[in-house]
């Protein structure tokens, strides 16, 4: 990863010529709630009546998102990724914000596609529409894509990486997606990799599945989970987290580190002095849309500057 010049004297929160905050209902970049896929499944004892008022539901809800993504109600946000040392910008992360009714998080978008058989459908018109400005960003900064283990799978998605440039490309894999197969989605990653896709996995240190991710599929990116980074100024217990696992992903895989959720300056202080590389969070840059970009001179990606 490539940094830009450094940004001023602290990192920002707005967005300077790059980012334009984005000033939605919804702050956080993921919100953890997602709806059962069995929440409205008939059981083997229900009537007539509630098997019918089951299928009508889901109909409904099919219907809700089809229609979202035909008039496609959603639009890509952009996060920076910050290399902590010299608070330049190497990257975005592309998250998705939602314009539908009913109003919801966009995890629960997402949950919900796939609950009624559409998550790769609306996946891959997120994965689309933030592929679709990777040109806007200045070259020497990379895209960190989210993507469902199934998704990656999809020949749909080889189709859409095929036409991207790959080696600004990273694909995010979080912790909360289960993979049933690690040699199938291997060898659809490999592929991807040869090409000079990265790889990173998400929200590592929430749960057990992010470390099965890192040793199975060995990413080229690891990303802290923001439970972790929170509060980790004052909180011994995560401070020597925090420092295992720069240890393990720098040591064991020679993987970047980026700290999700930096939200003060402190905890932005403490995990630079941990050595942690880099950082994403509402201290460093909020999620914004993409300015169109102004004639600069070579190497002029700039940092956001605080407002």
């Amino acid at each position: 990863m490539v940094s830009g010049s450094t940004m001023a004297s602290s990192p920002s929160a707005s967005g300077g010529d790059l980012f334009l905050t984005k000033k939605g209902r919804f702050a956080r970049a993921r919100n953890r709630a997602k709806p059962s896929a069995d929440r409205w499944a008939p059981s083997p004892q229900s009537t007539e009546r509630e098997k019918a008022e089951a299928a009508q539901q889901l109909e409904h809800r099919q219907k809700v998102i089809r229609v979202t993504l035909a008039s496609q109600g959603f639009e890509s946000v952009f996060q920076p990724i910050v290399a902590l040392r010299s608070s330049g910008v190497v990257g975005v992360e592309a998250l998705t914000r939602f314009d539908m009714m009913p109003a919801r998080p966009p995890d629960v978008w997402f949950a919900e596609a796939k609950a009624v058989g559409l998550g790769v459908e609306l996946e891959m018109a997120a994965l689309r529409s933030a592929l679709g400005q990777l040109s806007r960003l200045p070259s020497g900064l990379y895209l960190s894509l989210n993507a469902s283990p199934e998704t990656m799978m999809s020949e749909e998605f080889r189709a859409a990486m095929a036409e991207a440039p790959a080696e600004r490309v990273v694909l995010e894999l979080t912790e909360h997606d289960s993979v049933d197969d690690y040699e199938l989605l291997e060898t659809a990653i490999n592929e991807l990799r040869s090409h000079g896709v990265r790889l990173a996995v998400d929200d590592a240190g929430a749960g057990f599945a992010s470390f099965r991710h890192i040793l199975n599929l060995h990413p080229d990116m690891i990303k802290l989970d923001i439970g972790l980074t929170r509060g980790i100024d004052g909180d011994p217990a995560r401070k020597a987290l925090g420092s295992a696992m720069l240890a393990f992903g720098l040591d064991a895989f020679n993987a970047s580190i980026v700290a999700e959720g930096i939200e003060t300056e402190a905890e932005f202080k403490t995990l630079r002095g941990l050595g942690c590389p880099f950082g994403q969070g509402y201290y460093l840059g909020r999620p914004g849309r993409l300015r169109s970009p102004r004639p600069q001179p070579k190497g002029a990606e700039r940092a956001l500057t605080r407002r």
